[in-house]
């Protein structure tokens, strides 16, 4: 069995040194130059990815913190320096993405307001309507504005009338809900007065209702468009392409803390001046009856 084993061993062995022989030409010196050859190909290997190891990990442990006051004020003097320059389609100033998502909450908010007043009337002033209608309003008003997007991205293809859709659609509810309240409440003396003077239907919405609503109205809106602007942030940050959204989630992409927060400061000035606008329009409208 011993002699055997030896024989075997040797054979088997006779295979793998003509091997060496056809990838060497020759055994011997030849044969330690290839190998000496083929170190001197691969060492660097070694060292390399232990540098894109130690690269990566440096990349872990970088933790961006919080800019103080002074480089962000720094940053934002820069930032509005030039906020209208535009070095390709998703390189552009803040003005250009806050131009952006104002139009698409323009849009989105428009076609709310088409639809949704028209609606609020017809439900304030039909009854069956209103019953119709207000489990169905109840059931998707709650529905938060992001679970939309996927319904519109489905149905329009693009990201552009998916975010206007999401806007549209969370804007939609309070112009119904306050526009309805407000046909609801219109004095009944206003009606026997339209009955005695025997005017038309169109009359008595356009003379009565839609002044004695119009608070309603306008608290709808006002309403509307604060939740048109905060939707729009998200919905960008989903969608991408130009918008105040994007820009954020961007430049977090790029550890621009500063960036950041001068966003924040955006957003939050852009809906106060739409709000207090809304205000002044609704003062201009507003009444209070007289005892």
């Amino acid at each position: 069995m011993k002699s055997l084993s030896i024989r075997f061993t040797a054979e088997s062995s006779l295979p793998r040194q003509a091997a060496e022989t056809r990838c060497c030409g020759q055994t011997g010196g030849q044969h330690e130059a290839y190998h000496h050859e083929m170190d001197h190909d691969f060492p660097a290997a070694a060292p390399g990815s232990a540098d894109v190891r130690r690269h990566l990990g440096d990349r872990r442990q970088f933790k961006p913190e919080p800019p103080g006051p002074g480089k962000t004020w720094v940053s934002a003097v820069q930032l509005f320096s030039d906020p209208f320059y535009q070095k390709g389609p998703n390189d552009q100033g803040i003005g250009w993405n806050i131009l952006a998502s104002l139009k698409r909450v323009g849009i989105g908010f428009g076609m709310a307001a088409v639809i949704g007043i028209p609606v609020g009337f017809l439900i304030g002033r039909v009854a069956f309507l209103n019953g119709m209608l207000s489990p169905i309003i109840s059931l998707l008003r709650p529905v938060s504005p992001l679970a939309w997007l996927p319904i519109g991205l489905l149905v329009f293809k693009a990201a552009n009338p998916a975010a206007i859709w999401v806007i549209f659609i969370s804007a939609i509810w309070p112009l119904i809900i306050n526009t309805a309240v407000g046909v609801s409440r219109v004095p009944q003396d206003y009606l026997n007065v339209a009955k005695v003077l025997d005017l038309s239907p169109w009359k008595v919405r356009s003379r009565f209702c839609c002044q004695a609503t119009l608070p309603y109205i306008l608290t709808g809106i006002r309403l509307s468009i604060g939740v048109a602007w905060l939707v729009i942030v998200a919905a960008e940050m989903l969608t991408g392409g130009v918008g105040i959204g994007f820009w954020v989630w961007d430049e977090w992409n790029n550890l621009n803390v500063e960036h950041i927060i001068i966003a924040i400061f955006v957003v939050g000035i852009v809906g106060l001046l739409l709000e207090q606008m809304l205000v002044f329009i609704a003062k201009k409208f507003s009444y209070e009856y007289v005892s």
